[in-house]
């Protein structure tokens, strides 16, 4: 009896792991580039900001700032709150774009006929063939971009983007968010006027 559990449980958890996994896979490496003068900031306070055009209060802005927040302080820098003195300003500006593909298929509905005789008698079979595979799934482009000032003077800025179909995990904001945030500020300052790929 507990060998017929067995299986089924360890089957069950093999499943969950491969989903895991596959999660994960799916995840696109991000492109980043960053520019810096030689006064590149470091561990100093800063408070995050909107970009113009920015709504500071929707859900999305927040998530991406919230996540460039986190970044910047594993980069060892101290960030306040909004509305406090602080040496830096990190300015966190973000855009979606959607690149839906033109289903150039057009394969049309497909029918067979088929003939078969046999000791019962005579036979004809139709088959309809349909393509139930749908068009193909957009493409999201999501980049982040973010500047360090002083007294609105530029000392360092960086953007990141990233690419995943549509209904991947890697095109979910929030994990597209934490993804190039932590892209951009890996190794900060970085190389100045390269980029790079992170996966």
């Amino acid at each position: 009896m507990r060998n017929r559990h067995i299986a089924p449980i360890f089957a069950a958890a093999l499943v969950s792991a491969l989903s895991l996994g596959g999660c994960a896979a799916t995840m696109s490496p991000v492109d980043v580039t960053r520019f810096y003068s030689n006064a590149v900031p470091r561990g100093e306070s800063v408070v995050v900001t909107p970009a113009p055009g920015q709504d500071a209060g929707s859900i999305q802005y927040r998530t991406f700032a919230n996540a460039v927040a986190a970044s910047l302080t594993r980069s060892g820098f101290s960030v306040v709150d909004s509305g406090r003195p602080a040496a830096l300003s990190a300015t966190v500006d973000y855009d979606t774009a959607i690149d839906r593909p033109v289903d150039t298929r057009g394969r049309p509905v497909s029918v067979s006929v088929g003939g078969a005789t046999g000791s019962y008698g005579g036979g004809m079979g139709v088959g309809v063939g349909i393509d139930l595979s749908g068009p193909p799934k957009a493409l999201i482009s999501t980049r982040l971009s973010v500047r360090l000032s002083r007294n609105n003077e530029a000392l360092w800025e960086g953007r990141a983007e990233t690419r995943a179909r549509e209904g991947t995990p890697g095109a979910q904001p929030g994990l597209a968010a934490g993804k190039l945030a932590d892209a951009l500020f890996r190794d900060y300052p970085g190389k100045s006027g390269a980029t790079i790929t992170v996966k």
